[in-house]
């Protein structure tokens, strides 16, 4: 019998709670509402994926309602998004072999050939368990920068291990002249088995995770490999502050015009 790939379906969890930025999916970016900038960014990538956005308030189930999003409500107090993620896989009773992917709702500039590249990525394994992607670095100061989150990988491009810190270490270089080709770069975009989601969002945060805060170190603590997908590029930066908003909603209004 011929393989038959496993449902995709999306998530995009949308924090309204967020400290930095209060309010973030309902930032208006060129007339719409961030949360829908990126549904609109993962359907045209993914038009066959079933898309559902997690949301924590009511004002931001109300606006999705009102561009005709489908929107699951989750518990406010959830850690991240991929405990909303999983609270959505359970809440529809999706199936336990469902790919999940779980694509964050301050991304509005997510680059949809990437996305179209990480489903073909994970469809084309029947066993996948997880899955991110990572991309080269691309100056030797983000070696060193805590906020950029490194990878090593094996011969199968496996993830090895994920840190903060400068990985792997050049023993015969000084620091300063460590070559960035020698590096990669986590992004953020997973892919579960929607089994091992439940698995890992019910299993409490490891001492390498909670030291790091990095929560795909909970994965390899619990020996579940997690498939790297190589990118050529790093994707735009996110929406964390005023500033990025306005760079993106320029960015946008330049689309239009």
């Amino acid at each position: 019998m011929p393989h038959s790939s496993p449902t995709l379906r999306v998530v995009v969890p949308a924090r309204f709670a967020s400290s930095r930025l209060p309010g973030k999916p309902l930032l208006d970016l060129a007339g719409k509402p961030m949360v829908v900038r990126v549904h609109e960014a993962v359907r045209f990538a993914l038009p066959e994926a079933d898309v559902v956005v997690a949301v924590d308030d009511q004002r931001v189930l109300d606006a999705l309602a009102g561009h005709g999003i489908q929107a699951a409500m989750t518990d406010p107090g959830h850690e991240s998004g991929t405990d909303r993620a999983a609270e959505v896989a359970r809440t529809l009773g999706w199936a336990g072999t469902d790919t999940i992917c779980n694509v964050q709702g301050d991304e509005p500039l997510v680059p949809r050939d990437m996305l179209r590249a990480f489903a073909g990525f994970c469809a084309a394994r029947a066993s996948l368990s997880m899955a991110t992607i990572a991309v080269p670095v691309g100056a030797v100061a983000e070696v060193h920068d805590p906020n950029v989150v490194k990878l090593t990988l094996d011969a199968d491009n496996r993830a090895i291990a994920f840190s903060r810190a400068p990985m792997p270490f050049h023993r015969d270089l000084p620091p300063a002249q460590w070559p960035p080709g020698d590096y990669l770069r986590h992004v953020g975009i997973y892919a579960y088995r929607n089994d091992v989601l439940q698995q890992l969002t019910g299993t409490p945060p490891c001492f390498l995770e909670r030291i790091e805060k990095l929560e795909q170190l909970r994965a390899l603590w619990l020996g579940i490999p997690i498939h790297v997908m190589r990118w050529h590029q790093s994707p735009p930066h996110g929406v964390d502050t005023p500033a990025d908003a306005a760079r993106v909603t320029a960015l946008f209004v330049g689309m239009t015009q």
